[in-house]
């Protein structure tokens, strides 16, 4: 805790403090997100090498194959969320969480010895039931774990640690792909993922259940034990009284299930967040994130250039998420933030179609890079942070689980679409793929303008009530 002095009484005044303990045990939990990123990431590196022929070390991959193969993974997620998120609620943020690390290790070992394509789809949609549930419990996790002043920071570095995840995965493709001839090298690639696994696995056994799912469950003591692992000692109660008074005014009406949804204004509040989750993902950026390298190539660059490229993409990620905590640190409010970039990546995609009109050369490759880059800029920085940490911040105690978790299942029901289509779509008529994306999210523009609620600076118990009036109304 923090002590300031009043300069106009000389009385102390009591500031909020997170405690020390905080940012470890959010690095922890946020390995969960490094996972999600690489295992996302990783595919775009891993896909020309199983393209090649079986003598070769490859799948020998079709357009369609590779987009099914891709697809697998977050077809698999959208199950994750949705099962991942009522489990969540059932047993804890906590325990979900190992379980979780479990198969991504399950998976991550999977694909790399997959002796065939459809092996690999399998090991993939495994694979894509953990990044899922790590999508649904995570920002969650994090959110009730965190002080309403520091949530938008917290929840975020789970963001930041995804882009992070496909970053490393970006740069070791580059790198595995320079260092040997192998067509067997994707396999490598897609080994990698193990290791954050067990460290997921291991870190989570010192890290403390979250205390409003604790209260949710009558927990009172280990509840107040969990909050004084994150906060100082003297300043738990008046929460911990406001998490128990939130859970006995949801204790009659509990079901923690589709059920919820005859409740009117839970069922405007679910919709809402399935449309953020869904119109998330059709802004086209994992046409971006997931083939970007053959994106690349069909501009006319060759594919380790396009590979070493890619790199470009990841490291804009990571700094335009830092950007985005930086915004939320400085208060910028949710709805300003999530707009212009909304705004912002709309016109980016315009400018990538635009360059694909260009006659092939050199320049029109690095041209439709930069497009990329502006695109992952506004994507990054003011979409991908706050749509997650809106999904984590309204809905009610009662169902926030499994709430969360439908409406990120719809993040991969969108996720799949895009993975599906995007490879047909960019070889039959290139890049005016990008107008029509483009033309797809000036309508998510007006729908953000229209309907995206403010959060900023509120308790969960707060927004939940704000909420609850505005839809009942």
């Amino acid at each position: 805790m923090q002590t300031q002095t009043s300069p106009v009484l000389g009385k102390p005044r009591i500031t909020e403090s997170t405690g020390p303990k905080l940012g470890l045990i959010t690095a922890i939990a946020t390995l969960g997100g490094l996972l999600f990123g690489y295992d996302t990431g990783v595919i775009s590196g891993a896909l020309p090498f199983m393209t090649l022929p079986g003598s070769a070390g490859g799948l020998e991959l079709t357009a369609a194959q590779e987009g099914v193969v891709t697809a697998s993974l977050v077809f698999g997620a959208a199950f994750g969320a949705l099962f991942g998120g009522r489990l969540s609620d059932r047993q804890g943020r906590k325990r979900n969480i190992m379980l979780l690390a479990v198969i991504f290790f399950i998976g991550a070992i999977g694909c790399a010895i997959a002796p065939n394509t459809a092996i690999i789809i399998v090991a993939r949609f495994i694979l894509g039931l953990a990044v899922g549930g790590a999508s649904a419990t995570v920002p969650v996790f994090l959110a009730e774990l965190a002080p309403a002043s520091r949530r938008g920071q917290i929840v975020t570095v789970n963001e930041l640690m995804i882009v992070t995840g496909q970053l490393i995965a970006y740069s070791s493709n580059a790198y595995l792909g320079s260092i040997s001839d192998d067509g067997h090298i994707w396999r490598g690639m897609l080994m990698l993922a193990s290791v954050p696994a067990v460290l997921l696995w291991l870190g989570m056994l010192f890290v403390p259940e979250s205390a409003r799912w604790l209260v949710s469950k009558g927990r009172i003591e280990e509840a107040r034990k969990s909050l004084l692992r994150t906060r100082p000692a003297d300043i738990i109660d008046d929460e911990l009284q406001e998490m128990q008074a939130s859970a006995a005014k949801d204790a009659g009406s509990r079901t923690g299930s589709i059920l919820d949804l005859k409740t009117p204004w839970i069922r405007k509040l679910v919709f809402l967040g399935i449309a953020i989750a869904f119109l998330s993902q059709t802004t086209g950026v994992n046409s971006i994130m997931y083939f970007a390298p053959s994106v690349l190539i069909s501009t006319g660059l060759d594919t380790q250039a396009s590979l070493v490229a890619t790199i470009c993409n990841g490291v804009v990620s990571v700094l335009a998420t830092l950007l985005g905590i930086y915004l939320l640190h400085r208060g910028v409010g949710r709805r300003p933030i999530i707009i212009t970039g909304q705004a912002g990546l709309t016109a980016a995609l315009a400018l990538i179609g635009i360059f694909f009109l260009l006659p092939e050369s050199s320049l029109r490759s690095y041209l439709v890079l930069a497009g990329m880059l502006l695109f992952l800029l506004f994507m990054q920085a003011c979409i991908g942070p706050i749509f997650w940490l809106l999904l984590a911040e309204i809905f009610p105690l009662r169902i926030r689980g499994f709430a969360t978790g439908l409406a990120i299942s719809f993040v991969w029901i969108a996720n799949t679409i895009v993975s599906l289509v995007f490879p047909i779509l960019i070889d039959s008529i290139q890049g005016s793929t990008f107008f029509l994306f483009a033309v797809i999210n000036i309508g998510t523009l007006i729908f953000y303008i229209r309907s995206i609620p403010e959060t900023k600076g509120r308790s969960l118990e707060k927004v939940e009530e704000e909420l609850q009036r505005r839809f009942t109304s």
